[in-house]
């Protein structure tokens, strides 16, 4: 039976900008904790916070533009998606030595697009650090579109995936087209991630994607079971973040990231061996 002070606790959820908040963070939550699985599994976590700083540069180009930033940052995190894998496949370079190059590249060029453009201000700290509370009808039906488009690419390749990330060399050979599916991933993870700057922010989307998994990971249960169980995580850390974000007036983004890290810490403790 409920309290009252949990009926007004959810209460909240009567306004429409929290009813947008809390559908855009379920999608998010979603997507990222099941593509963060297959990143995690790929060693390859670096990549969220470089896709998420190249999502920046769009959204910067996009204020300066006048352009819907939301757009700008989907195009530009897809084109570094595809220039990170092209980099590390034709020129055999080391793949955290590539995300380093363009994280930074990303960020630096941003920074000076932003300094000549005179674009520094709140839109841009919200895509910075998250403002899920002020996502937009139109920023949901983006979300939603991309969003589902995304995850049925996710559920439709899982098996080879699954496969390349466990052994890339073992899956050329069983006739897997490996380049083509990585060049997917890598294209999927970038439109999630644009996706999900506007929700948590970029400096933090990385331990949306990559932290649930982790924590997931420490119960040592099968593949899928590790996939619903960082599910779980994702969708309750959005939901506790956002009732504390919106009663204690701090910054959704964050909030939910800490409830991430709790989330990590307390099944660390509880798995140790």
């Amino acid at each position: 039976m409920f309290t009252s002070t949990s009926i007004n606790m959810f209460e909240m959820f009567e306004y429409d900008f929290m009813q947008r908040a809390l559908l855009a963070g379920v999608i998010i939550a979603i997507l990222a904790s099941i593509s963060g699985t297959f990143v995690v599994l790929r060693r390859y976590s670096l990549i969220g916070e470089t896709l998420a700083h190249s999502a920046l540069l769009g959204v910067a180009v996009g204020l300066v533009a006048e352009y819907n930033p939301l757009w700008s940052a989907v195009v530009f995190a897809l084109l570094s998606a595809w220039l990170i894998e092209y980099l590390r496949s034709a020129f055999a370079l080391y793949s955290d030595a590539v995300l380093a190059i363009l994280l930074s590249g990303s960020l630096a060029v941003a920074i000076i697009i932003v300094s000549l453009g005179g674009a520094f201000n709140n839109s841009l700290f919200s895509y910075l650090f998250g403002s899920i509370l002020s996502v937009s009808s139109e920023d949901i039906t983006v979300i939603a579109l991309f969003g589902t488009l995304s995850l049925g690419v996710l559920l439709l390749f899982s098996k080879e995936f699954y496969f390349i990330a466990y052994d890339e060399e073992v899956a050329k050979t069983s006739g897997i087209k490996v380049n083509i599916l990585n060049f997917v991933l890598v294209s999927v993870v970038a439109i999630i991630i644009a996706l999900s700057i506007r929700v948590v922010g970029s400096l933090l989307i990385g331990a949306l994607m990559i932290i649930p998994t982790i924590a997931a990971l420490q119960f040592r249960v099968g593949f899928l079971k590790t996939v619903l169980i960082s599910l779980v995580f994702s969708l309750f850390s959005v939901l506790v973040g956002m009732i504390l974000s919106f009663h204690f007036s701090l910054p959704s983004g964050a909030t939910i990231v800490l409830c991430i890290i709790g989330i990590f810490i307390v099944s660390l403790v509880a798995n140790r061996r």
